[in-house]
């Protein structure tokens, strides 16, 4: 078989009906496709027994995180060029597999079969989470979920984020380094909540401490993070110590549905509502908005996805519910501001800060990068494989407009109407470096 590539590419433009814009390099050492750009790399024949078992994200997932499957030359490109020609095709954003046809399909995986020998489909590579007990988004279930994400190692997640060990969105300049922008970040954050000397402050999901740390060190609040990962508990509380401040925070590993020592004086919620899922997020707002003083304030910094035309129809992200965040779920930002209104919040602003966290994913995968040897020693060839792929293919989707995210400023206005907020609410942009 010395012509796997070309057989491969008439198999993919017959499906998608249209040029693939990425050259292909089979196994075998043939090539096929344009020249002068990055190439796709199939490495073995098992990829395409993935693809035959499992068509469609998942196969090809299962694929890349073996090492079946790779990139040579840019992954944006690569990732780019097929999301303009899969994901994103048509008026609706339709994938372009919708609309092939049964026979088509049943003739693509003749043609799979053949190329990919006709054996049972490989066993999911390990980094997979698969087996999953209880109830989605329930107190157990969650754990499960947060300690498959979160606890692979504290010393792999310093490799990727570097020194602010911040697991979200930075805030960026022109010419600032990461760390400049997610101290910025932070105290963007701060400073929207108003927070005083004294101020108790909940941090939902604290991840490594670093917001904690921020607002006791730089505005001396009395914090409590909760967080699920026992890994990141005992990382925050060890920095705690250092920086000499455990009289002023204390970390918990706990969910946020079991603190129950309000009132506090604000709350941030940063990068952790997108696990909350669709079926607790009215009660996590509620939550939120019972532990709040009146007047006090929420800021509640989350993914969101763009809706689609009929929203029964969405579906979750498989490599990423799979490999990534096992029951995570992305809404509308509409849908989330609406339900925040429904448990009493009044919103009182909303920044959009979607290429902030472009800008974010592509440090953190060149870190990854410089450093990828030590990386794999960390963890493994394929969990690494994993998050360079998530964090490259999330940052494409957040320059494609894809995916947003956004700060919620809410506040818990008391009877009387008085929001405590200023008239010109906006001055803490005003403040950061140019």
């Amino acid at each position: 078989m010395a012509d796997a590539a070309l057989r491969l590419t008439t198999l993919a433009e017959d499906l998608l009906g249209a040029p693939l814009p990425v050259r292909l390099r089979a196994w075998d050492g043939s090539e096929a496709g344009p020249v002068g750009g990055p190439v796709l790399v199939v490495r073995e024949r098992r990829a395409l027994r993935r693809l035959l078992w499992k068509p469609g994200e998942l196969g090809l997932a299962r694929a890349w995180v073996a090492g079946e499957i790779d990139v040579e030359g840019d992954l944006y490109e690569v990732l780019d060029r097929l999301a303009g020609l899969i994901w994103e095709r048509g008026d609706e954003s339709r994938s372009a597999l919708e609309t092939v046809r049964d026979p088509q399909l049943r003739a693509a995986a003749r043609a799979l079969l053949k190329l990919g020998g006709p054996f049972p489909p490989p066993a999911p590579p390990a980094e997979e989470m698969r087996r999953r007990t209880g109830s989605r988004h329930s107190k157990h279930r969650d754990k499960q979920a947060i300690s498959h994400h979160y606890d692979v190692g504290n010393d792999f997640y310093a490799l990727v984020l570097g020194p602010s060990m911040v697991y979200s969105c930075a805030y960026w300049t022109e010419d600032g380094t990461l760390e400049d922008a997610q101290r910025d970040k932070l105290d963007l954050i701060a400073r929207k909540l108003r927070l005083r000397e004294g101020d108790r402050l909940l941090d939902v999901g604290c991840g490594w401490g670093s917001m904690a740390i921020h607002a006791a060190r730089e505005y001396g609040a009395q914090v409590v993070g909760v967080t699920l990962s026992r890994e990141q508990a005992a990382f925050a509380r060890k920095r705690i110590a250092e920086e000499g401040l455990t009289d002023r925070i204390e970390i918990r590993v706990q969910d946020y549905r079991d603190v129950k020592d309000g009132p506090y004086d604000a709350i941030s919620s940063i990068g952790m509502a997108e696990h909350v899922g669709e079926v607790r997020y009215r009660k996590y707002a509620d939550t939120l908005y019972a532990l709040l003083k009146p007047g006090g304030r929420l800021l509640n910094h989350q993914i969101s996805r763009r809706p689609t035309p009929d929203e029964a129809t969405y579906e979750v992200d498989e490599f990423i519910d799979a490999y990534v965040f096992p029951d995570g779920e992305l809404a509308p930002m509409g849908r989330t501001l609406a339900t925040l209104e429904d448990a009493g919040f009044e919103v009182r602003d909303v920044e959009a800060i979607r290429e902030h966290y472009a800008l974010t994913l592509r440090r953190w995968v060149a870190n990854l990068e410089a450093r990828w040897a030590e990386a794999v020693r960390l963890v493994s060839p394929g969990r690494a494989r994993v998050w360079r792929l998530y964090m490259a293919a999330s940052a494409v989707s957040f320059e494609r407009n894809r995916i947003g995210v956004n700060q919620f400023l809410a506040v818990k206005t008391p009877e009387g109407g008085r929001s405590g907020m200023a008239l010109r609410p906006r001055v803490w942009n005003e403040s950061l470096p140019r």
